[in-house]
């Protein structure tokens, strides 16, 4: 009986040092085989840090940090799309993703500089750092365009010397064009290869109407995104939280206006020293 009370003391004991020090949060549990994630979603979905978790992350000026295995996953999309009323203002309509399980940002990770004024600054360098996707809205209407967040350069809103859960970033970035030189539309037209225009009267294939469907260029376009840090973890580095970004859509390379895409959604990261 003696030796059966101290196993299980033990046994309580090693379950308890193992929750207190597990490995950073997992978007995909420990022990799943390829079967048991498959068409499930997980692989697409950002680790998120437990909801009881409130702390903070102390920077000194003098250290150099980066922001690592940064996760952004989108979960809500609108359009912003002109009123039936002339007197009504454009407004976001939340529509549906057609793209099922590559829509999340993931590895992605660049460097935490404090600014002359005391912010700090995040900046993008590197990782799977866009996505394509199209959404479907209620209507039926169909607007492809590239979730992106190449380039971002987030700034605090003011002077910090640590991440907290009141901490936000805020800034722009680049959205490529969602279709490269060596694509062809429906009418065999490309910028680096195909014709160079698609009409049955070749005379009319330089008219000022069709002119930028014929003439196909790169665009690029421009997004601001908002990060709000919602939960912290002191001891592994750990942030995550919630972000809102608006963003071009796809212009059918310069062959159309784009729209406003407001996307919504979770992140995560780790902060650690360079």
């Amino acid at each position: 009986m003696r030796f059966r009370a101290f196993i299980g003391a033990v046994c309580a004991l090693c379950l308890f040092a193992v929750t207190v020090f597990s490995d950073a949060a997992q978007a995909v549990p420990k022990g799943f085989s390829y079967d048991d994630i498959v068409n499930t979603g997980l692989a697409n979905s950002c680790p998120q840090i437990d909801q009881t978790v409130r702390g903070s992350i102390p920077l000194d000026n003098g250290t150099s940090y980066e922001l690592t295995a940064l996760c952004v996953e989108p979960l809500e999309y609108f359009i912003k799309q002109e009123p039936v009323s002339k007197r009504a203002k454009a407004s976001f309509v939340e529509g549906k993703s057609l793209t099922r399980y590559t829509s999340t940002i993931d590895q992605v990770r660049g460097p935490l500089n404090f600014n002359s004024d005391g912010t700090l600054t995040f900046i993008e360098k590197e990782g799977m750092d866009f996505q394509a996707n199209t959404i479907l809205m209620p209507a039926g209407e169909e607007y492809p365009f590239l979730f992106s967040i190449k380039g971002l350069e987030a700034t605090t809103g003011e002077a910090t010397s640590a991440i907290t859960t009141s901490t936000d970033f805020e800034g722009d970035y680049r959205v490529p064009s969602y279709r490269t030189s060596n694509f062809l539309d429906p009418k065999g037209r490309g910028l680096t290869t195909g014709y160079e225009s698609a009409v049955a009267i070749p005379s009319t294939g330089d008219a000022e109407k069709i002119r930028k469907e014929n003439v196909k260029r790169y665009v690029n376009g421009v997004g601001h995104m908002s990060m709000l840090v919602s939960k912290v973890d002191s001891d592994t580095g750990e942030i995550s939280g919630i972000f809102e970004c608006v963003q071009p859509s796809d212009t059918d390379m310069g062959g159309k206006e784009p729209v406003d895409v407001k996307i919504r959604g979770v992140f995560y990261g780790v902060v650690e020293e360079a």
